[in-house]
């Protein structure tokens, strides 16, 4: 099992300070009897250069249980850290970062431009933005956002994310228009900071995969404490992680089947994703507080081109569902 130092870098806190930031918490509820998700706008509150400002999914409740956190368990006044069902695009893979000088722009999908600094891209540095142009719908069950990029270096597209609110499930669906001359390769996934009923992770949780877990084969392997244990297609915890853990590429670049399950067993509530996509990349981040499965999918668009994927989330009682 390789334990490699520089994923220290992924589970550390983000320190993203001095970028813009706003004070307004406009928020946008899509609601039924059984599902609640607030969305921010993408001008409100989160304006750091991580996360993907198109639909940012805040806080979603399932017959008024909460089913996701936030990333720090003291809170988050100033906006700078994930929430809920934050996305991102290229954590590694910048778009043409290493094609440019110091002071030039690169484009990060569902952000803007943003101003390179220094010789390698770090995805919680806190790089100087020009935001893209965003156009939001609405509808009673859906929210639509529309991010239309500048063109830097031969690189422009649209990118088009609907969060459409169904029974017990949600689906976010993305398309992205490349309307630049340049090939966009690049990668995107969920960061799914989950917590059922606010519960901190132990005994209780259950995280399921449709694949065999082998962790000679992991790409990362940091358990500390040693509380979060590996079993033959879940994971499970023997008691609450005060440190964080991380594991890199669940899968071991074998493509399967992007899928994950989390149950809690005292409130009797799941919640899984199911991407429209096979995967060759899962990630796992946890802390005392939240666990966050990672799919990944990789973009890949010519010019002219455009793409479509989704994520599906189902929310269910254990104790009512089909067997």
């Amino acid at each position: 099992m390789k334990k490699a130092v520089l994923f220290l870098m992924i589970i550390l806190p983000l320190a993203t300070i001095g970028q813009h930031k706003k004070d307004n918490s406009m928020t946008h509820i899509l609601k039924n009897k059984n599902l609640e998700i607030h969305i921010d706008m993408p001008l409100e509150n989160y304006q750091f250069s991580r996360f993907d400002w198109t639909g940012k999914i805040t806080s979603v409740k399932f017959k008024g249980i909460p089913v996701c956190t936030q990333e720090k368990i003291e809170g988050d006044v100033d906006n700078i850290y994930g929430k809920g069902f934050y996305n991102e695009f290229g954590i590694e893979m910048p778009i043409g970062f290493d094609d440019i000088k110091d002071g030039e722009c690169f484009p990060k999908i569902g952000v803007g431009s943003l101003k390179k600094e220094g010789d390698s891209y770090g995805f919680s540095k806190a790089y100087e933005i020009q935001p893209a142009i965003f156009n939001v719908t609405t509808d009673t069950n859906k929210l639509i956002v529309e991010c239309e990029s500048q063109t830097v270096n031969g690189y422009s597209y649209v990118l088009r994310k609907e969060i459409e609110l169904l029974e017990s499930s949600f689906v976010i669906h993305y398309q992205l228009r490349n309307t630049g001359v340049k090939t966009i390769t690049t990668n995107e996934y969920t960061h799914n900071f989950l917590a059922i009923n606010k519960e901190l992770m132990g005994s209780d949780y259950i995280l399921k995969f449709p694949f065999d877990l082998k962790p000679e084969s992991f790409d990362a392997a940091l358990n500390p404490e040693e509380k979060v244990v590996v079993g033959e297609k879940q994971v499970t915890f023997n008691n609450t992680p005060e440190e964080q853990f991380f594991y890199g590429n669940l899968t071991g670049n074998k493509i399967v089947d992007a899928h994950w399950e989390l149950i809690n067993t005292k409130s009797k509530i799941g919640i899984s994703e199911t991407g429209s996509f096979k995967t060759n990349k899962i990630n796992l981040w946890g802390w005392k507080h939240v666990v966050s499965p990672e799919l990944f999918y990789d973009v890949n668009v010519e010019a002219g081109k455009t793409i479509e994927w989704s994520r599906t989330y189902a929310v269910f009682e254990t104790d009512k569902r089909e067997k």
